[in-house]
């Protein structure tokens, strides 16, 4: 009997993945492979149900003959393991980005004689609502919230990256690339303070308050359904802070980054050219215990960001705030550098990863911004952001375009740099 091979990574069984089965079953023998939930991430989207009811969900469907697990996304090893004679897919992987992984299908099988059987992938009403449906929950606060530390339990490095809108929201929701042979995309987002001011045209000195930063919360989170990590500034007064905390909890954030600075916030790229002042180790500490008896889920991370190193404070100075402020309850450590080497940043993170090996540590490579994510990773790096560049690409971008048309009295000589604008409304998803 023919040997035939098919990979799922869905929560829902709909008719679309029944019709496939069928299909699949004429070939011969079927087995069924369930992507891993660390696979699945890196993807598709995060699982709304675990790995083991995916498994007991497939194996009760009659026409399955065997159930495996698939530790990748791409099908090499698995075929390599299994030789099937057949691999039967739905045809929406002929197109970008997931025709990267039918051509590793079609190497791995061709050195052997192996077929790919392409079935007509299901579109209706009915599927789409299952869709639809799947979508809601993962945006729904109590899954979104917890994801942040089930990621970082998953995957090696997490990559987020700022969005400031519904639109930016969509485009580090949906990016996805393929690079040598790999498919990835970003893991979470970043609302940054700076960036959110930007875009309402405000200087970054939190002068936009609160609620209009909720505001952009809101807006994100209608849209998409990645983890969200908010810039929380200084986290103002204690008394305000605590507050601060039980409302994003509520709307689903799963972070927030606070900095052992005080009076009026000055970014910290300027360093000590502008007067910065750093919070006492007691205050800060104190500010961290009190959002954490605050917090009502365990699921809710307060990260301290440590200013030591942009303000020349010294290592020591910075790894004694980590081991003060990791006793106060952070559930994480950001280490901040404005140097364009990253040597001290990794100095940093090799010296708090000899005495503590399971706190979180944040990066933002902004500045030293050659330096790899898996070289972060191999220092002990457990989530990168990705902090202002949507925001820095997007304005010389824009400003270009609006100079052209000044210049030109008219749109032409900026059109071949725009987007085509049905390419942005098929981005946005309609109910």
């Amino acid at each position: 009997m023919k040997r035939v091979y098919t990979c799922f990574c869905t929560d829902v069984i709909h008719e679309g993945h029944i019709n496939l089965i069928r299909e699949a079953r004429k070939y011969g023998e079927l087995t069924v492979g369930i992507l891993s939930d660390a696979a699945m991430i890196k993807f598709n989207r995060f699982p709304t149900v675990d790995f083991e009811e995916r498994i007991r969900i497939v194996k009760e469907i009659p026409e399955v003959d065997n159930v495996v697990i698939q530790d990748d996304v791409m099908y090499d090893s698995i075929i390599e393991k299994l030789r099937p004679d057949y691999v039967v897919h739905g045809d929406n992987w002929l197109e970008e980005p997931l025709n990267s992984i039918r051509n590793n299908v079609a190497n791995a099988l061709s050195s052997y004689g192996g077929e790919i059987i392409d079935i007509p992938y299901t579109y209706n009403e009915t599927v789409k609502n299952i869709d639809d449906r799947i979508k809601a929950k993962l945006a729904m606060p109590e899954y979104r919230r917890k994801r942040l530390k089930q990621l970082i339990d998953i995957r090696s490095l997490v990559k987020a990256i700022e969005v400031h809108s519904g639109l930016t929201g969509l485009i580090a929701e949906k990016t996805i690339v393929e690079h040598d042979g790999e498919l990835d995309q970003f893991d979470a987002m970043w609302i940054s303070s700076l960036c959110d001011s930007t875009a309402k045209g405000k200087p970054d000195i939190e002068l936009v308050d609160m609620t209009s930063r909720y505001r952009t919360i809101d807006d994100v989170t209608e849209v998409t359904t990645k983890p969200i990590i908010f810039d929380g500034d200084t986290g103002g007064l204690t008394e305000h802070f605590v507050y601060t905390v039980r409302t994003l909890e509520k709307m689903g954030v799963s972070a927030v980054i606070i900095e052992d600075k005080t009076g009026l916030k000055k970014n910290s790229l300027f360093g000590t050219e502008v007067a910065q002042t750093q919070d006492s180790i007691e205050n800060f500490s104190s500010k961290i215990a009190a959002g954490k008896k605050a917090q009502l889920t365990d699921d809710f991370m307060i990260i301290a960001r440590i200013e030591s190193l942009i303000l020349e404070k010294g290592m020591d100075d910075a790894l004694n705030r980590a081991r003060s402020f990791v006793k106060a309850g952070a559930d994480g450590i950001m280490i901040h550098s404005r140097k364009k080497d990253p040597a001290e940043i990794l100095e940093f993170c090799d010296k708090f990863r000899t005495e503590d090996k399971e706190t979180p540590i944040v990066v933002v490579p902004s500045s030293f911004n050659t330096i790899t994510e898996a070289e972060l990773a191999e220092h002990g790096v457990n989530i990168v952001i990705y902090a202002n560049q949507l925001t820095r690409s997007a304005f010389p971008a824009m400003k270009q375009t609006a100079e052209d048309i000044l210049r030109y009295h008219r749109a032409k000589e900026a059109d071949d740099r725009l987007m085509p604008i049905k390419d942005i409304i098929t981005l946005i998803d309609e109910i």
